[in-house]
């Protein structure tokens, strides 16, 4: 690679990684919002809470990976032609196909990563996020308390709250503790509480109020009042692990053999419109780079700015994403809708190529012809 070569390369992986992170923190921030009732209602831990949220990240990198490589490489081109730098290559003989390679490279190189993501990290780390989710719910809605209920949270452990405030504070709780047999069960009275979740389990915080145990030999009935005062909830059982996987949660290998149960046919098509969705996918990726390198650098340049060629290039962006998504809705059921897929992958990226490499192409025509006109002379030349 020419030092031309890693300048340009250089420069658009910086953007790309740039314009990635700020796709991603994004994301994150809207999937967050998804997972705030594992917070404020269930009481999930902060931990779990980022946990899941980093999960669906790899997920959508199908989506901003693509978004990102093409607003790098309109940004970097367009700073070439603002600084006469795209000009001055021109003039040293280099054509649009040549100024694009590195380009290029770098969209192959993200083409390789994003199907490694799609067919191995993305499925492992989406099902793990979805069982991870099912099961807080389901260890949170044991532990739900009901206002002005004795509710049994489990064996000797009885809890009553009177009612529950906008911030999910428990409001006049009585607590009675007879799980230790080994030890005088106790009641705890509290003006409030809160159902909190920890590396540990599940435990409810209490505040101002009194732990009272009577004592049955000798008839004296012990208080200790107190600030602030923990209690552990019993341990849930976690959801079953044998929740059927949806194609998108399963690595490549489960998708191309399938296990003896799963071989229906409605399943094998779905299992295989995975398949095809995570191979054509990661080719969009070249093929998007491909329509942004036609809008910056085929045909002439006006160093006042390239704003007609991006917007240009944006729709030609939008429009061959919109064909891919429509096809791939249309393949779940018709198998044209493959064909289709294929189509708005390669013809784009066919038609890009000719149009980078038109100059060379009209070069080597005339090369071509003047070598015959040349040949003619000769041969008339010799004859004479």
């Amino acid at each position: 690679m020419q030092i031309i070569d890693r300048y340009i390369f250089k420069q658009i992986l910086i953007a790309t990684v740039f314009i990635v992170a700020i796709l991603a923190v994004l994301v994150l921030l809207t999937q967050s919002l998804r997972y705030l009732d594992l917070v404020m209602n269930a009481g999930a831990s902060g931990f779990s809470f980022w946990l899941i949220t980093l999960l669906s990240l790899p997920s959508f990198l199908e989506v901003i990976l693509p978004i990102g490589l093409v607003a790098a490489i309109m940004f970097v081109y367009h700073r070439l032609v603002m600084d006469s730098e795209l000009f001055v290559l021109k003039a040293l003989g280099f054509s649009p196909l040549r100024l694009a390679r590195p380009a290029l490279i770098l969209a192959v190189f993200l083409g390789i990563f994003l199907f490694a993501v799609m067919s191995w990290l993305a499925p492992y780390t989406k099902s793990n996020a979805i069982a991870m989710r099912k099961d807080i719910k389901a260890q949170v809605s044991s532990l739900i308390f009901r206002e002005g209920i004795f509710t049994e949270a489990g064996k000797g452990l009885t809890v009553y709250m009177r009612e529950r405030d906008q911030d999910g504070n428990l409001l006049g709780l009585v607590i009675h503790d007879a799980r230790d047999p080994n030890r005088t069960p106790s009641t705890i009275i509290a003006v409030r509480g809160v159902l909190v979740s920890t590396l540990t389990g599940h435990q409810v915080l209490v505040y101002d109020g009194s732990r009272q145990e009577f004592d049955s030999h000798s008839g004296v009935l012990k208080r200790l009042d107190f600030d602030r005062y923990t209690i552990d909830m019993p341990e849930t059982a976690k959801v079953s692990t044998s929740r059927w996987q949806e194609p998108d949660e399963r690595i490549l290998q489960d998708l191309i053999y399938p296990k003896e149960g799963e071989r229906d046919r409605s399943i094998r098509r779905a299992f295989r419109l995975e398949v095809q969705k995570r191979i054509l996918t990661p080719l969009l990726v070249p093929t998007l780079a491909l329509l942004a390198l036609v809008s910056v650098l085929s045909g002439a340049h006006d160093r006042r700015g390239m704003s007609r060629r991006i917007i240009s290039g944006v729709a030609m962006v939008i429009v061959v994403e919109i064909l891919f998504l429509t096809s791939y809705n249309m393949a779940k059921s018709s198998p044209i809708g493959f064909g289709l897929m294929m189509m708005s992958v390669l013809l784009p990226a066919l038609a890009s190529l000719a149009l980078l490499g038109k100059d060379r192409l009209v070069q080597w025509g005339r090369i071509q012809a003047q070598q015959d006109s040349d040949a003619v002379q000769s041969s008339s030349g010799g004859a004479l």
